[in-house]
């Protein structure tokens, strides 16, 4: 997988695995890595087009798919 770093305050890198639905992870500045499962592509693809990631992250994903902290 491949992390892409993302310009925010907050998020450090994002990284999507799968097709139509897939596996989404973010990396924070704090150093921790979360993996969120089942996200529609179109929701990666609204997050790396965002003006802010971190107001989209929070609006549209946070506590929103199943999460696991990894790191």
């Amino acid at each position: 997988m491949n992390m892409i770093p993302v310009n925010s305050s907050n998020i450090a890198s994002i990284g999507y695995v799968g097709g139509s639905s897939g596996t989404l992870y973010v990396a924070f500045h704090s150093g921790t890595l979360y993996s969120y499962a089942d996200v529609p592509r179109s929701v990666y693809e609204g997050l790396m087009n965002a003006p802010s990631h971190g107001k989209y992250f929070h609006a549209f994903i946070k506590n929103r798919y199943a999460y696991q902290r990894i790191s």
